[in-house]
Protein backbone atom coordinates (compact mmCIF):
# COMPACT_ATOMS: atom_id res chain seq x y z
CA UNK A 1 0.00 0.00 0.00
CA UNK A 2 1.32 3.60 -0.72
CA UNK A 3 2.26 5.93 1.83
CA UNK A 4 0.62 8.75 3.02
CA UNK A 5 2.86 11.32 1.72
CA UNK A 6 2.86 9.05 -1.82
CA UNK A 7 -0.75 9.18 -1.83
CA UNK A 8 -1.38 13.04 -1.19
CA UNK A 9 0.67 13.37 -3.98
CA UNK A 10 -1.08 11.64 -6.24
CA UNK A 11 -3.96 13.48 -4.75
CA UNK A 12 -2.91 16.34 -5.58
CA UNK A 13 -2.99 15.57 -9.10
CA UNK A 14 -6.45 14.84 -9.47
CA UNK A 15 -8.58 16.80 -6.79
CA UNK A 16 -8.09 20.50 -5.82
CA UNK A 17 -5.25 21.11 -3.21
CA UNK A 18 -5.54 16.98 -2.97
CA UNK A 19 -8.55 16.41 -0.74
CA UNK A 20 -12.07 16.80 -1.07
CA UNK A 21 -13.01 19.25 1.73
CA UNK A 22 -10.54 22.16 2.61
CA UNK A 23 -10.32 21.79 6.25
CA UNK A 24 -8.71 17.97 5.77
CA UNK A 25 -5.65 19.73 4.03
CA UNK A 26 -4.03 20.61 6.93
CA UNK A 27 -4.00 24.34 5.77
CA UNK A 28 -4.79 25.38 9.17
CA UNK A 29 -2.26 23.43 10.58
CA UNK A 30 0.45 22.93 8.41
CA UNK A 31 2.05 19.68 7.00
CA UNK A 32 0.39 17.19 5.65
CA UNK A 33 -2.31 15.15 6.01
CA UNK A 34 -2.64 11.51 7.01
CA UNK A 35 -4.67 8.56 5.00
CA UNK A 36 -6.84 6.59 6.43
CA UNK A 37 -6.62 3.00 6.42
CA UNK A 38 -9.99 1.53 8.01
CA UNK A 39 -11.29 2.54 11.76
CA UNK A 40 -13.20 0.92 14.45
CA UNK A 41 -14.55 2.04 18.08
CA UNK A 42 -13.14 5.56 18.88
CA UNK A 43 -9.73 4.88 16.73
CA UNK A 44 -8.34 5.38 13.16
CA UNK A 45 -5.34 3.61 11.60
CA UNK A 46 -3.23 5.24 8.82
CA UNK A 47 -1.61 3.35 6.02
CA UNK A 48 1.25 4.09 7.41
CA UNK A 49 0.80 1.75 10.26
CA UNK A 50 -0.52 4.85 12.98
CA UNK A 51 -3.20 4.17 15.19
CA UNK A 52 -5.42 7.44 16.85
CA UNK A 53 -7.69 7.80 19.09
CA UNK A 54 -10.28 10.00 17.18
CA UNK A 55 -11.69 12.78 18.51
CA UNK A 56 -13.15 14.43 14.87
CA UNK A 57 -15.53 11.32 14.62
CA UNK A 58 -15.90 12.55 10.80
CA UNK A 59 -16.41 16.12 11.86
CA UNK A 60 -19.31 14.67 14.12
CA UNK A 61 -21.78 12.18 12.73
CA UNK A 62 -20.03 8.86 14.52
CA UNK A 63 -21.76 9.53 17.74
CA UNK A 64 -21.32 5.74 17.87
CA UNK A 65 -17.79 5.20 17.23
CA UNK A 66 -16.82 3.91 13.53
CA UNK A 67 -18.00 0.79 12.62
CA UNK A 68 -20.65 0.67 15.08
CA UNK A 69 -22.05 -3.27 14.60
CA UNK A 70 -25.71 -1.69 14.66
CA UNK A 71 -24.79 0.38 12.11
CA UNK A 72 -22.57 -1.81 9.39
CA UNK A 73 -25.57 -4.14 10.09
CA UNK A 74 -28.21 -1.71 8.90
CA UNK A 75 -26.10 -1.20 6.09
CA UNK A 76 -25.13 -4.71 4.58
CA UNK A 77 -28.88 -5.67 5.05
CA UNK A 78 -30.17 -2.43 3.05
CA UNK A 79 -27.45 -2.87 0.39
CA UNK A 80 -28.52 -6.45 -0.30
CA UNK A 81 -31.63 -5.29 -1.40
CA UNK A 82 -30.53 -2.25 -3.54
CA UNK A 83 -28.51 0.71 -3.53
CA UNK A 84 -31.16 3.26 -4.51
CA UNK A 85 -34.50 3.30 -6.34
CA UNK A 86 -35.67 7.05 -6.90
CA UNK A 87 -39.55 5.60 -5.22
CA UNK A 88 -40.04 5.97 -1.72
CA UNK A 89 -39.30 3.14 0.92
CA UNK A 90 -40.86 2.28 4.37
CA UNK A 91 -37.61 3.24 5.40
CA UNK A 92 -38.13 7.07 4.88
CA UNK A 93 -41.45 6.90 6.49
CA UNK A 94 -40.07 4.92 9.77
CA UNK A 95 -37.00 7.58 9.45
CA UNK A 96 -39.64 10.66 9.29
CA UNK A 97 -42.05 9.51 11.82
CA UNK A 98 -38.94 8.81 14.28
CA UNK A 99 -37.41 12.33 13.52
CA UNK A 100 -40.70 14.21 14.31
CA UNK A 101 -41.18 12.46 17.58
CA UNK A 102 -38.24 13.48 18.85
CA UNK A 103 -38.47 16.93 17.49
CA UNK A 104 -42.54 18.05 17.49
CA UNK A 105 -41.56 21.62 16.15
CA UNK A 106 -40.59 19.79 12.67
CA UNK A 107 -44.66 18.63 12.09
CA UNK A 108 -43.81 18.18 8.39
CA UNK A 109 -39.92 17.37 7.38
CA UNK A 110 -37.87 16.54 4.09
CA UNK A 111 -35.24 14.14 3.66
CA UNK A 112 -32.36 15.25 1.17
CA UNK A 113 -28.22 14.65 0.87
CA UNK A 114 -26.29 16.90 2.98
CA UNK A 115 -26.64 19.88 5.28
CA UNK A 116 -25.91 22.40 3.01
CA UNK A 117 -28.95 20.76 0.61
CA UNK A 118 -30.96 21.24 4.26
CA UNK A 119 -30.17 24.84 5.24
CA UNK A 120 -30.50 25.57 1.22
CA UNK A 121 -33.98 24.27 1.28
CA UNK A 122 -35.05 26.17 4.66
CA UNK A 123 -33.97 29.39 2.70
CA UNK A 124 -35.92 29.11 0.16
CA UNK A 125 -38.84 28.02 2.25
CA UNK A 126 -38.93 30.84 4.52
CA UNK A 127 -38.59 32.95 1.50
CA UNK A 128 -41.58 31.84 -0.06
CA UNK A 129 -43.91 31.26 2.89
CA UNK A 130 -42.87 35.22 3.37
CA UNK A 131 -42.27 36.63 0.09
CA UNK A 132 -39.59 38.43 1.83
CA UNK A 133 -35.92 38.10 0.52
CA UNK A 134 -33.06 39.13 3.58
CA UNK A 135 -31.68 36.56 5.51
CA UNK A 136 -30.03 37.16 9.20
CA UNK A 137 -26.90 34.93 9.98
CA UNK A 138 -24.34 35.14 12.84
CA UNK A 139 -20.67 35.45 12.20
CA UNK A 140 -18.52 32.60 12.53
CA UNK A 141 -21.27 30.07 11.40
CA UNK A 142 -21.57 28.09 9.06
CA UNK A 143 -24.37 26.38 7.11
CA UNK A 144 -22.84 24.85 4.04
CA UNK A 145 -21.35 26.32 0.79
CA UNK A 146 -24.39 27.53 -0.24
CA UNK A 147 -24.20 31.10 -2.16
CA UNK A 148 -26.51 33.25 0.22
CA UNK A 149 -24.94 31.64 3.71
CA UNK A 150 -20.58 32.30 2.81
CA UNK A 151 -20.87 35.51 4.61
CA UNK A 152 -18.83 35.81 7.19
CA UNK A 153 -19.21 32.24 7.51
CA UNK A 154 -15.83 31.00 9.79
CA UNK A 155 -13.64 31.07 7.11
CA UNK A 156 -11.52 34.07 8.17
CA UNK A 157 -11.39 38.36 7.34
CA UNK A 158 -14.87 38.74 5.36
CA UNK A 159 -16.23 42.61 6.72
CA UNK A 160 -19.71 43.42 5.98
CA UNK A 161 -22.11 41.34 3.69
CA UNK A 162 -19.06 40.68 1.50
CA UNK A 163 -19.26 36.51 0.36
CA UNK A 164 -16.48 34.51 1.72
CA UNK A 165 -15.95 32.53 -1.66
CA UNK A 166 -15.55 34.07 -5.03
CA UNK A 167 -18.00 33.00 -7.31
CA UNK A 168 -20.52 34.52 -4.96
CA UNK A 169 -22.45 37.50 -6.51
CA UNK A 170 -22.10 40.60 -4.36
CA UNK A 171 -25.52 41.35 -5.28
CA UNK A 172 -26.57 37.76 -3.70
CA UNK A 173 -24.27 38.63 -0.41
CA UNK A 174 -26.02 41.70 -0.07
CA UNK A 175 -29.33 39.47 0.85
CA UNK A 176 -27.53 38.36 3.73
CA UNK A 177 -27.19 40.59 6.69
CA UNK A 178 -24.65 39.07 9.86
CA UNK A 179 -24.91 39.80 13.49
CA UNK A 180 -22.50 38.76 16.18
CA UNK A 181 -23.04 35.68 17.79
CA UNK A 182 -25.21 36.25 21.16
CA UNK A 183 -25.78 39.60 20.92
CA UNK A 184 -29.24 39.87 20.66
CA UNK A 185 -29.17 43.93 21.16
CA UNK A 186 -27.20 43.72 17.20
CA UNK A 187 -30.04 41.84 15.99
CA UNK A 188 -32.97 44.02 17.76
CA UNK A 189 -31.30 46.65 15.35
CA UNK A 190 -31.38 44.66 12.33
CA UNK A 191 -35.21 43.99 12.64
CA UNK A 192 -35.58 47.69 14.01
CA UNK A 193 -34.49 48.85 10.46
CA UNK A 194 -35.10 46.25 8.51
CA UNK A 195 -37.46 43.90 9.28
CA UNK A 196 -40.01 43.87 6.88
CA UNK A 197 -37.29 42.75 5.04
CA UNK A 198 -36.27 39.63 7.23
CA UNK A 199 -37.52 36.05 5.67
CA UNK A 200 -35.86 34.06 8.25
CA UNK A 201 -33.04 34.29 10.91
CA UNK A 202 -30.97 31.00 10.72
CA UNK A 203 -28.82 30.32 13.49
CA UNK A 204 -26.45 27.42 14.62
CA UNK A 205 -28.25 27.15 18.63
CA UNK A 206 -24.73 26.17 19.52
CA UNK A 207 -22.07 27.33 17.35
CA UNK A 208 -19.61 25.18 16.17
CA UNK A 209 -17.87 25.93 13.15
CA UNK A 210 -16.09 28.43 14.90
CA UNK A 211 -15.14 26.02 17.46
CA UNK A 212 -17.81 25.48 20.09
CA UNK A 213 -19.41 28.44 21.63
CA UNK A 214 -22.88 28.00 23.82
CA UNK A 215 -25.55 30.42 23.46
CA UNK A 216 -25.86 32.95 26.31
CA UNK A 217 -28.55 33.00 28.72
CA UNK A 218 -32.13 34.08 26.92
CA UNK A 219 -29.99 34.77 23.50
CA UNK A 220 -31.92 32.00 21.48
CA UNK A 221 -35.11 33.02 23.70
CA UNK A 222 -34.67 36.59 22.33
CA UNK A 223 -34.34 35.45 18.61
CA UNK A 224 -37.76 33.48 19.37
CA UNK A 225 -39.46 36.71 20.23
CA UNK A 226 -38.00 38.94 17.21
CA UNK A 227 -38.74 36.51 14.80
CA UNK A 228 -42.32 35.91 16.28
CA UNK A 229 -43.14 40.05 16.69
CA UNK A 230 -41.71 40.64 12.89
CA UNK A 231 -43.47 37.52 10.98
CA UNK A 232 -39.86 35.75 10.14
CA UNK A 233 -39.15 32.28 10.75
CA UNK A 234 -36.87 31.26 12.92
CA UNK A 235 -34.21 28.35 12.01
CA UNK A 236 -31.95 26.45 13.83
CA UNK A 237 -29.18 24.89 12.32
CA UNK A 238 -29.34 21.28 14.26
CA UNK A 239 -26.62 19.68 11.32
CA UNK A 240 -24.11 19.04 13.77
CA UNK A 241 -26.35 19.99 17.72
CA UNK A 242 -29.16 17.37 16.23
CA UNK A 243 -29.12 14.39 18.62
CA UNK A 244 -25.68 15.46 19.66
CA UNK A 245 -26.15 17.39 22.17
CA UNK A 246 -29.31 15.98 23.27
CA UNK A 247 -31.56 13.67 21.92
CA UNK A 248 -34.40 15.94 20.67
CA UNK A 249 -30.92 18.31 19.76
CA UNK A 250 -30.18 21.82 21.08
CA UNK A 251 -33.84 23.23 21.39
CA UNK A 252 -35.30 20.70 23.77
CA UNK A 253 -31.79 21.21 25.91
CA UNK A 254 -32.70 25.14 25.62
CA UNK A 255 -36.39 24.89 25.87
CA UNK A 256 -36.95 26.81 22.38
CA UNK A 257 -38.68 25.92 19.51
CA UNK A 258 -37.78 27.36 16.08
CA UNK A 259 -40.05 27.54 13.00
CA UNK A 260 -37.96 25.29 10.77
CA UNK A 261 -34.88 23.17 11.85
CA UNK A 262 -31.91 21.53 9.59
CA UNK A 263 -30.51 18.04 10.82
CA UNK A 264 -27.64 16.28 9.14
CA UNK A 265 -24.35 14.08 10.04
CA UNK A 266 -25.67 11.71 13.02
CA UNK A 267 -29.54 11.32 11.29
CA UNK A 268 -27.08 9.48 8.46
CA UNK A 269 -24.80 7.58 10.79
CA UNK A 270 -21.87 8.19 8.18
CA UNK A 271 -23.52 8.13 5.16
CA UNK A 272 -23.99 11.18 3.88
CA UNK A 273 -27.74 12.68 4.10
CA UNK A 274 -29.60 15.94 5.75
CA UNK A 275 -33.52 16.54 6.24
CA UNK A 276 -34.98 19.88 7.27
CA UNK A 277 -38.93 20.34 8.61
CA UNK A 278 -40.65 22.42 10.79
CA UNK A 279 -44.51 23.97 10.87
CA UNK A 280 -46.85 22.12 8.75
CA UNK A 281 -48.12 25.76 7.52
CA UNK A 282 -44.42 26.34 6.89
CA UNK A 283 -43.59 23.13 5.09
CA UNK A 284 -47.15 22.72 3.23
CA UNK A 285 -45.28 25.33 0.75
CA UNK A 286 -43.11 22.68 -0.62
CA UNK A 287 -43.40 21.05 -3.67
CA UNK A 288 -45.99 18.93 -4.75
CA UNK A 289 -47.83 20.54 -1.99
CA UNK A 290 -46.70 24.04 -3.03
CA UNK A 291 -44.48 26.33 -5.03
CA UNK A 292 -41.51 25.88 -3.12
CA UNK A 293 -38.95 23.38 -5.33
CA UNK A 294 -36.95 21.19 -3.82
CA UNK A 295 -35.94 17.91 -5.02
CA UNK A 296 -32.86 14.93 -5.49
CA UNK A 297 -32.37 12.01 -6.71
CA UNK A 298 -30.83 10.33 -4.08
CA UNK A 299 -33.10 11.99 -1.17
CA UNK A 300 -33.88 9.41 1.02
CA UNK A 301 -31.70 7.13 0.09
CA UNK A 302 -32.23 3.32 1.86
CA UNK A 303 -28.56 3.00 2.46
CA UNK A 304 -28.14 6.68 4.33
CA UNK A 305 -31.62 5.81 6.02
CA UNK A 306 -30.29 2.36 7.25
CA UNK A 307 -27.82 3.99 9.01
CA UNK A 308 -29.34 6.47 10.63
CA UNK A 309 -32.25 4.17 12.32
CA UNK A 310 -29.69 2.28 13.54
CA UNK A 311 -28.15 5.32 15.09
CA UNK A 312 -31.20 6.80 16.53
CA UNK A 313 -32.27 3.46 17.90
CA UNK A 314 -29.29 2.75 19.90
CA UNK A 315 -29.76 6.17 20.90
CA UNK A 316 -33.26 5.74 22.32
CA UNK A 317 -32.09 3.32 24.12
CA UNK A 318 -30.59 3.37 27.62
CA UNK A 319 -28.73 6.20 29.07
CA UNK A 320 -26.71 7.71 25.70
CA UNK A 321 -26.58 11.02 26.94
CA UNK A 322 -25.78 10.77 30.21
CA UNK A 323 -22.65 8.28 29.17
CA UNK A 324 -21.48 11.04 26.98
CA UNK A 325 -22.11 13.47 29.36
CA UNK A 326 -19.47 11.90 31.69
CA UNK A 327 -17.12 11.46 29.16
CA UNK A 328 -17.31 15.03 28.12
CA UNK A 329 -16.71 16.25 31.35
CA UNK A 330 -14.19 13.84 31.73
CA UNK A 331 -12.11 15.26 28.27
CA UNK A 332 -12.65 18.74 29.78
CA UNK A 333 -11.68 18.41 33.34
CA UNK A 334 -8.15 16.48 31.47
CA UNK A 335 -7.60 19.50 29.24
CA UNK A 336 -8.08 21.99 31.95
CA UNK A 337 -5.67 20.55 34.85
CA UNK A 338 -3.37 20.02 31.78
CA UNK A 339 -3.31 23.76 31.52
CA UNK A 340 -3.03 24.90 34.73
CA UNK A 341 -0.57 22.50 35.06
CA UNK A 342 1.67 23.81 31.95
CA UNK A 343 0.93 27.66 32.43
CA UNK A 344 -0.60 27.78 29.03
CA UNK A 345 -3.69 30.20 28.63
CA UNK A 346 -6.49 28.11 27.12
CA UNK A 347 -10.08 28.50 27.28
CA UNK A 348 -12.81 25.07 27.40
CA UNK A 349 -16.09 25.58 25.52
CA UNK A 350 -18.03 22.56 25.91
CA UNK A 351 -21.99 21.35 25.97
CA UNK A 352 -21.60 17.70 26.15
CA UNK A 353 -20.34 15.66 23.93
CA UNK A 354 -18.56 18.48 22.04
CA UNK A 355 -16.31 20.94 22.83
CA UNK A 356 -13.28 22.97 22.01
CA UNK A 357 -9.71 24.09 23.45
CA UNK A 358 -9.47 27.59 22.56
CA UNK A 359 -5.77 29.07 22.86
CA UNK A 360 -6.67 32.29 24.38
CA UNK A 361 -7.02 33.84 27.83
CA UNK A 362 -10.52 35.22 28.06
CA UNK A 363 -14.18 34.14 27.47
CA UNK A 364 -15.19 32.86 24.06
CA UNK A 365 -18.54 33.50 23.21
CA UNK A 366 -18.97 34.97 19.34
CA UNK A 367 -16.72 34.58 16.29
CA UNK A 368 -14.52 37.97 17.66
CA UNK A 369 -13.18 36.30 20.70
CA UNK A 370 -12.59 33.31 19.04
CA UNK A 371 -10.88 34.81 16.57
CA UNK A 372 -7.97 35.87 19.46
CA UNK A 373 -6.80 32.56 19.52
CA UNK A 374 -3.27 31.78 18.90
CA UNK A 375 -3.84 29.28 15.80
CA UNK A 376 0.47 28.90 15.39
CA UNK A 377 0.51 27.42 18.99
CA UNK A 378 -2.62 25.74 18.12
CA UNK A 379 -1.03 24.19 15.41
CA UNK A 380 2.12 23.11 17.38
CA UNK A 381 -0.11 21.74 19.75
CA UNK A 382 -2.25 19.69 17.21
CA UNK A 383 1.01 18.24 15.55
CA UNK A 384 2.64 17.53 19.18
CA UNK A 385 -1.19 15.04 19.87
CA UNK A 386 -0.90 14.08 16.81
CA UNK A 387 2.60 12.56 17.33
CA UNK A 388 1.32 11.17 20.77
CA UNK A 389 -1.62 8.94 18.86
CA UNK A 390 -4.54 11.88 19.26
CA UNK A 391 -6.19 13.43 16.29
CA UNK A 392 -7.85 16.54 16.76
CA UNK A 393 -9.72 18.92 14.07
CA UNK A 394 -6.79 20.35 12.20
CA UNK A 395 -8.07 23.70 12.91
CA UNK A 396 -8.32 25.60 16.07
CA UNK A 397 -12.09 26.67 15.13
CA UNK A 398 -14.05 23.15 14.51
CA UNK A 399 -15.41 20.81 17.76
CA UNK A 400 -13.96 18.10 19.12
CA UNK A 401 -16.24 15.31 19.38
CA UNK A 402 -16.74 12.66 22.07
CA UNK A 403 -18.41 8.84 21.07
CA UNK A 404 -20.12 6.33 23.00
CA UNK A 405 -17.06 4.46 21.84
CA UNK A 406 -14.90 5.98 23.85
CA UNK A 407 -14.09 4.69 26.88
CA UNK A 408 -12.59 6.38 30.32
CA UNK A 409 -9.28 4.80 29.44
CA UNK A 410 -8.96 6.63 25.77
CA UNK A 411 -10.17 10.18 27.56
CA UNK A 412 -7.46 9.34 30.42
CA UNK A 413 -4.52 8.76 27.28
CA UNK A 414 -5.82 11.87 25.43
CA UNK A 415 -5.54 14.20 28.71
CA UNK A 416 -2.29 12.93 29.55
CA UNK A 417 -1.43 13.57 25.90
CA UNK A 418 -2.31 16.88 26.54
CA UNK A 419 -0.37 17.28 29.85
CA UNK A 420 2.80 16.76 27.90
CA UNK A 421 1.75 18.86 24.39
CA UNK A 422 0.84 21.58 26.46
CA UNK A 423 4.02 20.83 28.74
CA UNK A 424 6.49 21.39 24.98
CA UNK A 425 4.35 24.50 24.52
CA UNK A 426 4.48 26.67 27.77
Amino acid sequence: MKSSRELFAAAERVIPGGVNSPVRAFRGVGGQPFFVAWAEGARLWDVDGRSYIDFVGSWGPLVLGHAAPAVVGAVVDAAARGTSYGTPTAGEVEMAEAITAAYPSMELMRLVSSGTEAAMSAIRVARGATGRDLIVKFEGCYHGHDDSLLVKAGSGGATFSIPDSRGVPESLARLTVTAPFNDLGAVRTIFGARGAEIAAVIVEPVAGNMGVVPPTPGFLGGLRELCTRHGAALIFDEVITGFRVAYGGAQALYGVRPDLTCLGKIIGGGLPVGAYGGRRDLMAHVAPLGGVYQAGTLSGNPLAVAAGLATIRTLREGDAYARLEVLGALLERGLRTAAEKSGVPLIVNRVGSMLTAFFTTGPVTDYATAQRSDTARYARYFHAMLERGVFLAPSQFEAAFVSLAHSEADIERAARAAAEALGALA
